[in-house]
């Protein structure tokens, strides 16, 4: 693994800051936790949910963890706030267990971003919502959410 730069860098603006978030979504919706991992620095911190990640290594991990239980995973990501090397987003993401029962996930983070693009610090937030097939908002095949899909505002979430 690499630690090439990821533009856009910090001090972001409002739109550097909605392209950062594109493309973080984007990286998780192709849900391949190597490519995942290069956006975060080699010795990047989480916390997500109440589970503890320290460098690319768990973070691969944890990812490949994570998919081989959230199945058919889709998400949207959307900007709420950012400042200097800082972005805050709020999502949410559908997905199913290998018994069939779908959940949709709602979630804040918090990023810090060092000079070369790369996050250093990711908290994340998340609550389940158990959920029926029939009230799945997100039905684009999988890969990246196709530009005409709505976000999250427009979906009411």
């Amino acid at each position: 693994m690499t630690d090439a730069a990821r533009p856009p860098f910090p001090p972001f603006t409002r739109e550097t800051a909605i392209e950062k978030v594109r493309l973080a979504e984007d990286g998780w919706n192709s849900r391949d936790p190597e490519k995942v991992a290069l956006a975060y620095t080699v010795d990047s911190r989480w916390r997500n949910r109440a589970e503890f990640a320290t460098g690319r290594a768990e973070i691969v991990a944890f990812l490949t963890r994570k998919w081989a239980r959230e199945l058919d995973y889709r998400l949207i990501k959307e900007l709420w706030a950012f400042d200097g090397d800082r972005i805050a987003v709020r999502f949410a993401y559908e997905s199913h267990d290998d018994s069939g029962n779908w959940f949709r996930s709602y979630g804040n983070e918090n990023w810090e971003f060092d000079d070369n693009g790369l996050m250093r610090l990711r908290y994340a937030c998340i609550n389940d919502l158990p959920i029926e097939e029939s009230e799945r908002l997100y039905h684009w095949p999988l890969g990246r959410r196709p530009e005409d899909h709505p976000g999250l505002s427009d979906l009411g979430l």
